[in-house]
């Protein structure tokens, strides 16, 4: 047996028996932060005031319960008036080089229920004027068009009337 594997063999009976020694780390909180981490090695300042701002809420560590816990996050209220949610909203749909001209009609009469002959006409203003208004209303119903002409990969966008 090789001088290496007794040494081996050594640690294993002496762990057999006994208990191993708990693992003592430390983990802090620019080591783990996102953006330490992309910082790179060339640190400006405004990556370095990322940082400290990640620095600053601070891990509490309870060793008991094995959890971690995080200073409280402060929370933005985004608001918005009655009126700008009220406006209508278009739903705007762009020229792309990618679809056939008969699926992007296809498309139009399965999203919105048009006929053949209105489908039709969006998709020639589509393809001549580079973009065409679908469809306007409120907002939550813009944003469900919007998603399902996404999902049929053609390139539409959510616009403010007016």
């Amino acid at each position: 047996m090789s001088a290496e594997n007794s040494s081996v063999t050594d640690m294993t009976k002496a762990h057999i028996g006994g208990h191993r020694p708990p693992l003592q780390f430390e983990l802090k909180a620019s080591y783990v932060s996102l953006f330490g981490m992309s910082c790179g090695p060339r640190r400006d300042g405004a990556c370095l005031a990322q940082i400290k701002e990640v620095e600053e809420i601070t891990l509490v560590s309870n060793e008991k319960a094995g959890t971690i816990t995080t200073a409280e996050p402060t929370i933005e209220k985004e608001t918005q008036s009655e009126e700008e949610l009220d406006l209508p909203w278009q739903v705007v749909v762009h020229n792309d080089p990618v679809n056939l001209m008969s699926y992007v009609t296809m498309v139009f009469q399965r999203v919105f229920g048009y006929p053949r002959e209105r489908a039709e006409r969006h998709m020639l203003e589509v393809h001549h004027n580079g973009r065409s208004i679908l469809w306007s209303g409120m907002r939550e119903r813009a944003e469900l068009y919007v998603q399902q002409l996404h999902g049929y990969l053609l390139l539409a966008t959510l616009e403010k009337a007016g």
